[in-house]
């Protein structure tokens, strides 16, 4: 379970950057609802801690237990379906006590640590039709129980973070560019019959989101939010109004964005950092997501590069689509801009998957 690490192999690099994005995200989150800024601070610490006692765990022995991990995540999904609180319509979260437990956001890590192990028993035989077809059903049901909370935008990128594993795992090139084929199309005729109200696959707050995001005008009470969180981010200009000021004329001390301290903290770095504070963010995010493919090409096994390559996934296109619903780039989504949104579930997760990306850079492979 633990070994003899070589401290020249621990990347302190990549602890100095998730640490910088998550002391930034306090303060944003200090700015925006200094109620909860004691709670992340509290999550930053403990993240810290399981993450460096996480990195010294030899992931081969924790991915020995991967149908365990696998049950568990499963098993959590579906008894919040049955049991969780509901709010907002939704039923996502165990309230223990003042805080809140969210089983999607540690699923991602779950399944990310199950399909490592998957695609590494399976790697000469990846692209025969059972071991993708026995992926696609392992996937499906936590898919399945994830959007049924209903959290579409978790599945969304529970579901990207499950492609791009297989991709890294070696699928084959005509396969991919098969699904490419069907999916783009696929993508304009759902986007049609969602136009036309005809889709019945979403539910009709989805679709509405959907319609007030090309049509804003038509849906003022639905696109209020994001047309609020643009104007926050343009009027912060080059270096923002500051953080925790009391200017009049602020989006977010008008109390115009709600869930600020979260699904739009991206708006309030706008707003009071300014172009410089949110390019400071997204370079964080893009070197953090950077370090864990660069950790990922001296891992010592596709189990190793797998787990980086999962946790890249997640930070990348997690970030980019809670940006691009930041800034109107994409429909209203309720997702956490990781290490910077306030969420202990999400935060505390995220480490639990850095240390274990610590943990394949402590063992890289020899040449």
């Amino acid at each position: 379970m633990l070994k003899q690490y070589k401290l020249k192999n621990y990347k302190f690099t990549l602890i100095f950057l998730v640490a910088a994005l998550t002391i930034l995200g306090i303060l944003l989150i200090g700015s925006a609802q200094p109620d909860v800024q004691k709670k992340q601070i509290l999550g930053f610490a403990a993240g810290l801690v399981i993450m460096l006692i996480v990195s010294v765990i030899d992931y081969s022995f924790i991915l020995k237990f991967s149908w365990l991990i696998y049950l568990f995540m499963v098993g959590i999904l579906a008894l919040v379906r049955l049991m969780g609180d509901s709010s907002g319509g939704a039923q996502r979260w165990f309230e223990i006590g003042s805080f809140r437990f969210q089983p999607s956001e540690l699923a991602k890590i779950l399944l990310i640590l199950f399909f490592a192990y998957y695609f590494f028993k399976h790697e000469e035989k990846i692209n025969t039709p059972r071991v993708l077809l026995g992926s696609f059903v392992l996937a499906g049901i936590p898919l399945y129980l994830i959007v049924n909370q209903p959290d579409l935008s978790t599945t969304i990128v529970t579901a990207l973070i499950f492609a791009a594993m297989l991709f890294v795992a070696g699928i084959s090139y005509k396969l991919v560019i098969g699904v490419l084929a069907v999916s783009i199309p696929s993508f304009f005729v759902v986007m049609s019959l969602v136009i036309q109200g005809n889709f019945p696959l979403l539910q009709g707050f989805q679709s509405n989101r959907i319609m007030a995001w090309l049509y804003p005008d038509d849906y003022p009470d639905l696109a209020y939010q994001q047309q609020n969180s643009i104007m926050a981010i343009g009027s912060g200009q080059l270096w923002g109004k500051g953080l925790n000021n009391t200017d009049v004329t602020s989006v977010k001390n008008g109390n115009f964005i709600l869930e600020s301290q979260t699904d739009f903290i991206f708006a309030v770095a706008g707003e009071e950092l300014g172009f410089i504070g949110t390019a400071v963010i997204i370079i964080l995010l893009l070197f953090i997501t950077i370090e864990c493919i660069l950790i990922a090409r001296k891992a010592k096994d596709i189990a190793g590069k797998l787990i980086c390559c999962g946790m890249a996934a997640l930070i990348g296109f997690q970030s980019f689509i809670n940006i691009s619903v930041a800034s109107g780039l994409m429909p209203n989504t309720g997702l956490p801009l990781p290490f910077v949104s306030y969420g202990l579930t999400s935060l505390m997760s995220l480490y639990i998957g850095i240390g274990l990306v610590l943990n394949v850079g402590l063992q890289p492979k020899k040449y």
